[in-house]
């Protein structure tokens, strides 16, 4: 028999209460919201609604755009698709109960809720984690090894790699939430963030919490870390072989395959930088740093990508063209 995140977390309280360890059974929890805030609820709440707006838009036209032009048919805009998606459901973790939290004081989260904010943020944060290396590696081929490059990422290898970052992620996501959901929760339950997360929620536990920050530390260090060391490599061997071309146009066009996503990993792992190896950092930072990468950053690569890349520039004008043609055509 499966059971849910939440069964598993009363079926431990009640084997503890028979044991004689008597406590209240935390059922929800309150979110305090983003921390000195207060009177500038109204303009958070357009500020971070017009990002969100922006976000669903701008991904969802760039997988329109890879799904109806054929010539965007390749793993480098494959992958790109995989980023949207990522993009969406990872702003949708937060944003949507933060909006709620800002314009209409909806501060309660369920049990179940809270552990659904902690699974799917790192599944998704692991999972754009790994596709950045997996970008990387395909670039890596594509200018390094350029004949070969349809051989080596075949359209098998990238359905393989891409279902990988997403099981590997899945079960992340699942250790770090059990570990977080196995403690007992019995006293206070209000969440001094805008978002249930791994470490403000430990922080109410009425049990030992130094095992589950350890190993959530250094889980969560673990996988940046090794991904950005691999893409760094990668970029290492891409560097060289831009520098021996010959070609003046070759060396022009590498760099701009190469430029958007180097853009949109620095903006992914500089927060994950500053909020996870610098705990002296003081509140005051840490939030809008979180918020930069849960609310800006996903808005932001559909615009690198379009700006930046001439194919989906190029896809976009076609799409936004046809459709005024048959309004035209309609009218």
């Amino acid at each position: 028999m499966k059971y849910s995140f939440t069964t598993c977390y009363f079926l431990f309280a009640y084997r503890n209460r028979a044991h004689g360890e008597n406590f209240t059974v935390v059922t929800h929890f309150i979110l305090l919201g983003i921390p000195h805030t207060e009177g500038l609820q109204n303009i958070l709440f357009i500020i971070f609604l017009i990002f969100y707006m922006c976000t669903l838009l701008g991904n969802l036209l760039i997988m329109t755009a890879i799904f109806t032009d054929s010539r965007l048919h390749t793993p480098m805009y494959f992958f790109l698709c995989n980023l949207s998606i990522l993009d969406i459901g990872f702003s949708s973790v937060s944003t949507p109960k933060m909006l709620a939290n800002l314009w209409a004081q909806s501060r309660v989260i369920s049990l179940g809720g809270c552990m659904s904010q902690v699974f799917f943020y790192h599944f998704l944060g692991s999972t754009e984690c790994l596709l950045y290396t997996v970008m990387a590696y395909d670039r890596y081929v594509a200018i390094c090894h350029p004949l070969r490059y349809l051989i080596i990422m075949n359209w098998k290898v990238c359905a393989i790699l891409a279902a990988g970052t997403w099981l590997t992620s899945s079960f992340h996501a699942t250790i770090l939430t059990t570990l977080t959901f196995s403690l007992p929760y019995c006293g206070p339950n209000e969440v001094d963030y805008f978002f249930c997360d791994i470490f403000p929620v430990v922080k109410l536990a009425c049990a030992n919490t130094v095992l589950i920050e350890t190993v959530s530390f250094t889980n969560i260090g673990l996988v940046p870390m090794t991904c950005f060391l691999l893409i760094l490599t990668s970029y290492v061997r891409i560097v060289y072989s831009v520098l021996r071309m010959s070609s003046g146009e070759g060396r022009r066009k590498a760099a701009s395959t190469c430029a958007s996503h180097l853009t949109v990993v620095t903006l992914f792992f500089g927060p994950c930088a500053l909020i996870y190896t610098q705990p002296s950092l003081s509140e005051i930072l840490v939030t809008p740093v979180q918020i930069f990468g849960n609310v800006v950053t996903p808005m932001l690569n559909p615009v690198i990508y379009t700006l930046w890349n001439k194919e989906v520039k190029a896809a976009l004008t076609r799409l936004t063209g046809e459709k005024r043609v048959s309004q035209t055509i309609t009218h």
